[in-house]
């Protein structure tokens, strides 16, 4: 398999994501990139990076997650867990991930038995398209409510998930500052320049930082590894993909001709046929035909 380097790094790597959203020193991307993403729901003034003292994904060792507490203008703490999705049991993973944050980072009072629980939310950038969801949306927004009555329950906890297939919009239709970032997560490592609309200055530092050739010799073998990673991982799950089509389709032929020698069947029965030459005649078995048509 060759591998492909272009300009930019790919952020959607485990070492990009890291380099763009992962450092202390690239802690004004991340304020901006969640800022714009919480669109005036939250505004983060302060972000401290959590130690990662836990196994990420029993599955998937090599899964970037970080582990956030943000303090909005208000001095409010909450909690946010970043991390570039996974497509294999994704809906399970963020399910095991949340429950392990609110288990780890809740306090309960001894005295009051009060339970002082922080704001929650996992925010997932994906590369990949949800199964089970009919709306084409780019950005999910979800959170526990009644179901018949679309009440919310709480907003203790909190999934955004961005999915970025779904975005398709073109470099004039872009708006807000949310597009902007959309755009470059989903197209920057095929860029070649950075483009006018990119003008903000936290925009051209995220160019300068992402050049390939800015890179020491040792975080250049590091990209290139988790670029290789990341290829292969899309590959398995490409070929899983099309092995399942192909049994797919594969099962489907043989159910269809099941059908049509079992239509034959009746149609001959009704012909006065005997069950013997109808076996012969559509090589059902014997005790096949005397299910279907006794």
């Amino acid at each position: 398999m060759k591998l492909t380097i272009n300009r930019y790094i790919d952020p959607l790597t485990d070492w990009g994501f890291k380099r763009l959203f992962g450092s202390e020193r690239n802690k004004d991307f991340l304020k901006d990139f969640l800022n714009d993403l919480f669109e005036g729901e939250k505004h983060i003034a302060d972000i401290e990076y959590l130690p990662n003292n836990h196994t990420a994904d029993p599955l998937d060792s090599n899964q970037t997650i970080l582990d956030l507490t943000c303090t909005d203008h208000t001095g409010e703490q909450f909690i946010v867990e970043l991390q570039c999705g996974k497509k294999h049991c994704f809906r399970e993973r963020s399910l095991y991930n949340t429950s392990r944050l609110i288990h780890e980072k809740f306090s309960v009072g001894k005295e009051s038995n009060s339970y002082e629980l922080k704001d929650v939310y996992l925010i997932a950038i994906l590369d990949f398209n949800l199964e089970q969801v009919f709306f084409k949306k780019y950005l999910h927004d979800i959170c526990l409510m009644d179901k018949e009555t679309g009440e919310v329950f709480s907003n203790k906890l909190r999934y955004k998930f961005l999915e970025l297939p779904n975005f398709i919009k073109r470099p004039d239709e872009l708006e807000t500052g949310l597009d902007r970032w959309f755009y470059l997560l989903k197209h920057m490592s095929h860029l070649e320049r950075r483009p006018p609309f990119f003008n903000k200055r936290i925009f051209e530092k995220v160019f300068q930082v992402s050049k390939i050739s800015t890179l020491t010799k040792v975080e250049q073998i590091a990209y290139s590894e988790s670029l290789k990673q990341k290829q292969e991982y899309e590959n398995v799950f490409s070929n899983a993909g099309q092995e399942a089509e192909k049994r797919k389709y594969t099962e489907g032929k043989q159910e269809g001709i099941q059908a049509t020698k079992i239509e034959t069947a009746r149609k001959l029965k009704g012909k006065g046929y005997s069950f013997t030459d109808i076996s012969e005649l559509t090589d059902l078995s014997i005790l096949e035909v005397e299910k279907l048509l006794c």
